[in-house]
């Protein structure tokens, strides 16, 4: 209970420090509505607000036995995904969102044990609806790569 207390403060300092230093970011110009530090500022926000009940909350996490164990199969499954969200960070300019989240979204829910005809059905569907969704309904531009000679 106290290391897991210990390990909240440190990263609520951490994050303290992150929201310091994304305070006073303005970029010469803005290409989303709200600008480019609401984000990180609200991300960090609501990662404080969380790790502030980690510190302040009055009884340990107990887990049961449904919980999963971190075994060496769980590990692995979670160093898979950083390494396909550090894909993903790689090919989002060069090949697009559309494709880097259909190449890095079918292997994901692979990996927890999706059959392969629904998870390319449903993240193919979901990346174009959220492409659509953010730089059509919310007007936040995400780039396009190789698909960029279907834009007008």
């Amino acid at each position: 209970m106290l290391l897991q207390r210990i390990f909240a403060s440190v990263l609520l300092l951490a994050c303290i420090g992150l929201a310091l230093m994304a305070w006073p970011y303005q970029a010469a110009f803005s290409y989303e509505p709200v600008g480019p530090r609401a984000f990180p500022l609200l991300m960090l926000g609501l990662m404080g607000s969380g790790l502030l009940y980690m510190i302040f909350r009055p009884a340990p996490i107990v887990h049961s036995e449904d919980d999963p164990q971190l075994d060496r199969e769980t590990l692995t499954k979670i160093g898979i995904c950083v390494v396909l969200l550090l894909v993903f960070a790689g090919t989002f300019e060069p090949l697009g969102f559309i494709i880097s989240s259909i190449l890095i979204g079918i292997p994901m829910a692979r990996l927890y044990g999706g059959r392969w005809l629904p998870s390319v059905v449903i993240i193919s569907l979901m990346s174009i609806g959220l492409y659509l969704l953010f730089d059509r309904v919310m007007d936040v531009p995400l780039p396009l790569g190789l698909l960029d000679v279907l834009e007008n």
